[in-house]
């Protein structure tokens, strides 16, 4: 009998990181702030297509599961800016092997396409 979901999370690896990951947009935060801290807007216009209300709920789940710290500076206008934590910092092997894996897979069909 399969375990409820929310039972795996937490205990299996795989399910675990699906779930922490599978915003759509998940992976490409990581990235951008793997090369530093990055104010709202400067990360919004990084990610291209992403819309404001997408980005603010992506940004909140990656907090909420430890990865994105959000720092809030009391002034006028409000100044937010995101990082990675010591958990997003630890990804960022894994993010080199996807950049790896995606390198190879993009040459691959490139060179099928053009047989």
């Amino acid at each position: 009998m399969m375990e409820d979901n929310n039972e795996l999370f937490g205990k299996c690896p795989y399910f675990t990181a699906q779930k922490v990951f599978s915003g759509k947009w998940s992976i490409l935060i990581i990235y951008h702030l793997s090369e530093g801290t990055l104010r709202y807007g400067e990360l919004q216009r990084k990610m291209d297509n992403i819309t404001q209300a997408t980005l603010t709920k992506q940004l909140r789940m990656l907090e909420d599961y430890g990865l994105v710290s959000r720092k809030i500076y009391s002034e006028i206008p409000p100044k937010v800016e995101y990082s990675l934590t010591e958990l997003g910092v630890d990804f960022i092997p894994v993010l080199e092997q996807f950049k790896v894996w995606g390198d190879k897979y993009i040459e691959t069909i490139n060179t099928k396409s053009h047989n």
